[in-house]
């Protein structure tokens, strides 16, 4: 084969492979503008994942915190200013009513109380001269000895003692009644939770004791700890079941083993606007003395849920201007936007009240550009940590 020949075969061979390299080229560019089509339709269509509507629980629970009282608790205060003679009840005393706690020294009410007796005496003596002078007047008014106006001179003389007699008996009474405050006594059957004065404190009337800062606290508080009062803030979405009958469990941090049970008393009928939260009172039995005031209570509420009410995830839910709604999708795969109403929230699940049936297919965290009647693919979720978390709180729920 001559040099030439070989040439042109080596020319035809590059050029044949030249062709078939743009035609390659060509059939690639044409795969990549089906391909890129084909991804654009794809990804026109959002994929989603689909929850269905499950029945709330049978019953409805939720723990809340709770403060206990005392059944009565009274803070103790002096009615009369002076120096504690001596205190006879410590911290934790139980005393019986009329039981004395405190003595008071009040050396000042003494010479005022002994000031009116003396004042009562005087006023005695003087409506004594004034009923016997008024009896002579009267004596001569008849044999017309004397004007008829000097007798009843005489005659309002006696009144005004009479009156002034009075007046000073009346403030005897009123010493006397102080005097009797001297002497600081329990109000009732209970416990000395609290004893705030020393032998030789000042104590002033109606004021309590003066502390270092200048203001006052009572004397002493005693608490009546045979039955206790527990005080629980319910949420307005709750308070359907607070009525008589209803019982509460509740537990106390120093026995945390220990279920007490607490029986509903009352409820403040009306909402604080700031919590949107009523004062519910309960009533605990404390006959072993067990409970103290003051003490803070897990209280945990459990009532038959009303019927006809579904939980879906929270992040279903659509804030639209029209309201709460949801997105549903059809057989045709089509997105709808649904107006549904709802109750309780939590962080996870939300229950509604109307909108949905059991067998509606629910977006769950719908995409934000989604359009009604837009067509979308469902997805199913891998098998993993969230899909068995899910599981485990269902078995949990089952059970």
């Amino acid at each position: 084969m001559s040099t030439l020949t070989k040439k042109r075969l080596f020319v035809g061979c590059l050029l044949c492979v030249l062709v078939g390299y743009v035609a390659y080229l060509e059939v690639q560019h044409l795969h990549s503008e089906v391909t890129l089509q084909a991804d654009a339709a794809h990804a026109s269509v959002p994929d989603v994942a689909v929850v269905q509507p499950k029945p709330a629980p049978p019953t409805l629970s939720m723990t809340l915190p709770g403060n206990i009282n005392a059944w009565y608790e009274a803070p103790i205060y002096a009615q009369v200013s002076g120096y504690v003679k001596m205190w006879y009840k410590d911290y934790g005393a139980a005393v019986k009513k009329g039981d004395i706690l405190a003595e008071v020294n009040a050396p000042g009410l003494d010479a005022q109380y002994a000031q009116a007796k003396a004042d009562l005496q005087v006023a005695q003596a003087k409506y004594g001269l004034a009923t016997v002078t008024a009896n002579r007047w009267r004596s001569m008014g008849k044999s017309q000895a004397v004007s008829g106006q000097s007798v009843s001179v005489q005659n309002a003389n006696e009144q005004s003692a009479r009156a002034a007699l009075e007046a000073a008996q009346h403030n005897v009474d009123h010493y006397d009644a102080l005097e009797q405050f001297k002497t600081i006594v329990a109000p009732f059957d209970g416990i000395v939770t609290a004893r705030n004065i020393s032998v030789g404190d000042y104590v002033g009337a109606g004021s309590g004791n003066m502390n270092a800062n200048g203001t006052a606290s009572e004397l002493f508080t005693v608490a009546d700890t045979h039955e206790m009062r527990l005080f629980v803030s319910v949420p307005e979405v709750l308070s359907y079941v607070l009525k008589p009958g209803l019982k509460a469990r509740v537990t106390v941090p120093q026995y945390p083993n220990k279920v007490f049970t607490a029986n509903f008393l009352t409820i403040a009928k009306g909402y604080d606007p700031n919590t949107r939260t009523a004062v519910t009172e309960f009533t605990i039995d404390n006959a072993d003395q067990k409970l103290w005031p003051g003490t803070f209570a897990s209280v945990s509420l459990s009532a038959p849920a009303e019927g006809g009410i579904y939980t879906i995830p929270t992040g279903a839910l659509v804030f639209q201007e029209k309201g709460m709604q949801v997105v549903t999708v059809d057989a045709q795969n089509k997105a709808h936007y649904k107006n549904i109403t709802v109750g309780r929230m939590s962080d996870a699940y939300t229950e509604v009240d109307a909108g949905l049936s059991p067998t509606d297919h629910v977006i769950n965290n719908p995409p934000a550009d989604l359009l009604e009647g837009q067509t979308v693919r469902l997805s199913v979720p891998e098998k993993g940590y969230l899909t068995t978390a899910s599981s485990s709180d269902d078995e949990e729920d089952d059970e």
